[in-house]
């Protein structure tokens, strides 16, 4: 396992995609964005979902099942 694994609801399966798609570190992941993490994911896995993206923003923000919050997204 590397260091993305270590964090929340990052599982192998979701660190391979993301070192495959270039995003190798916590600081990558965070630099990118969630956002734009999860579009380079589905460029090479079409199943990727929106729960996938929750998990890449819960990754960055260090929150375990984000999907089971309520959030307000801030511009």
């Amino acid at each position: 396992m590397g260091e993305l694994s270590k964090l929340p609801n990052i599982g192998k399966v979701i660190e391979s995609q993301l070192n495959e798609v270039g995003i190798n570190t916590y600081e990558d992941l965070k630099n990118y964005g969630a956002e734009k993490a999860w579009l380079k994911i589905q460029s090479i896995d079409e199943s990727a979902c929106i729960h996938r993206l929750m998990a890449l923003e819960g990754a960055i923000l260090g929150i375990k099942n984000l999907n089971c919050l309520k959030l307000e997204r801030m511009s």
